[in-house]
């Protein structure tokens, strides 16, 4: 690690394995909670089986438990680590965020700065990948925070579902918002606002539609502007190729990612989802 400071996120980043081994940045786990088992995100459930899971019975998901949290911890200070910047999930779609802070008060082997990067999936892994690059260069903390904070002003973060079973009974959405959208195929393009709560950016009929219009709004913010791009998906990996060509007609993206989204996030989303994360390249 550089400077002796180390970066720390939650699953619900997204971040591919390959760019958590480039920067070293290292992960506390969400769980998934099915038929009796308590599984780590990511390291005893893996992307792939989620869904043969959902159809069995639907999982539940919580927070990373204070165990894992003080592993990761007390292995960074053992390789004598000094300083942690840890990044979470957003505060208000997560209780992540407020389990951190307290750990973190307590732990007394290094000082550990704990950020809600009021966002989910790579709109979270974005930021946390610039903050590392900033470490991985000689920064420090503070440079790495403005960083983040640069990135989370250019981002735009759009999802489509393909139905809203899940995002409702997750408690995401109303059960009145979620019956009558299903009833009506209203599709909503989800984003997450400035204060890191869900909210739809516009809504239309059909999924095919909606995903259109996720593409109008990211048109809208990117077009003509060279972008770093994250193309997310939940068993649709072809439809998500397609959405970074059609990105490509109207941006420049310098770089691309075509990411399955994470256990924790897809019990929330079911099989389908299509999102287009992007920020500014500088």
């Amino acid at each position: 690690m550089k400077n002796k400071i180390a970066i720390v996120t939650d699953t619900g980043c997204d971040i591919p394995d390959d760019l958590l081994e480039k920067y070293d940045i290292r992960l506390v786990p969400l769980r998934v909670l099915w038929k009796g088992q308590d599984l780590r995100d990511r390291f005893e459930v893996k992307s792939e089986d989620i869904f043969n899971m959902m159809d069995e019975e639907i999982p539940k998901t919580s927070l990373p438990t204070y165990e894992d949290f003080l592993s990761v911890m007390d292995n960074l200070a053992d390789e004598g680590c000094e300083q942690v910047l840890f990044i979470t999930i957003s505060a208000k779609l997560s209780g992540t965020y407020n389990a951190v802070r307290l750990w973190s008060e307590e732990y007394d082997r290094m000082r550990i700065t704990v950020i809600d990067s009021l966002s989910l999936s790579m709109g979270q892994g974005a930021p946390v990948v610039e903050a590392a690059k900033v470490i991985d260069a000689g920064g420090s903390v503070e440079d790495a925070i403005i960083r983040m904070q640069d990135v989370r002003k250019s981002e735009g973060a759009y999802y489509v579902v393909s139905t809203l079973e899940y995002l409702q009974k997750g408690g995401r959405i109303g059960v009145i918002e979620g019956t009558l959208g299903t009833l009506l195929q209203i599709r909503p393009v989800i984003t997450v606002d400035e204060f890191g709560v869900f909210k739809s950016a516009a809504k239309t009929k059909g999924f095919k539609r909606a995903v259109n219009v996720m593409l109008e709004e990211v048109k809208k913010k990117f077009a003509g502007k060279r972008i770093f791009l994250s193309s997310i998906h939940c068993e649709n990996k072809e439809a998500a190729k397609q959405l970074v060509e059609q990105v490509r007609a109207f941006a420049e993206v310098v770089e691309y990612r075509i990411i399955q989204l994470t256990p924790t996030m897809a019990i929330h989303t079911g099989r389908g989802l299509l999102g287009l994360i992007a920020y500014e390249a500088i």
